[in-house]
């Protein structure tokens, strides 16, 4: 009789996490909107059973984040304009929203992140945006061209109640 033998090999190779579910929509780039987006981020999330301080923290950079686009990235820009929002999350558990304008873009993305920072010195704002975005988040990634506009990404994995 012969004697069968399995034999299991494992990879050494991690699987990058996949997307389970995702939305992207589009709004006009007015001050109102701020909280729809945040409101849309926190329905789509909260099918995850995210911890209350995981979703207050998303909830907040989303406001920071669509808030720039509107008030830096349209700062000059035809009433028309639109903002882009993609969320989705993955099967580790993190959640990634990207806010998009096509607006006037970031001259100095490192400057922009820096504490106190702002382009509107005159006007009540405090320069902590990317700051707070960073705060509340896992990563943040910023990309821009003068003229064409800014992506913020950001990411963060959840906790679960």
């Amino acid at each position: 009789m012969s004697e069968k033998r399995n034999t299991v090999i494992k990879s050494t190779k991690k699987s990058s996490p996949q997307t389970i579910n995702f939305f992207k929509c589009t709004f006009p780039a007015k001050s109102i909107n701020e909280s729809f987006a945040r409101t849309a981020v926190s329905a789509f999330v909260s099918q995850l059973d995210p911890t209350v301080s995981d979703m207050a923290d998303l909830k907040t950079a989303v406001s920071e984040a669509v808030t720039n686009a509107i008030v830096h990235g349209y700062k000059d820009s035809p009433k028309d304009s639109l903002v882009y929002l993609s969320v989705s999350y993955k099967t580790d558990g993190t959640v990634s929203v990207e806010i998009k304008d096509k607006g006037c873009g970031i001259e100095d993305i490192n400057k922009a992140m820096e504490p106190m920072f702002t382009t509107s010195p005159g006007e009540e704002r405090s320069g902590m945006g990317f700051t707070v975005m960073a705060s509340f988040c896992d990563k943040i990634k910023v990309s821009s061209a003068l003229g064409k506009g800014t992506t913020v990404i950001l990411e963060k994995k959840l906790s679960y109640t």
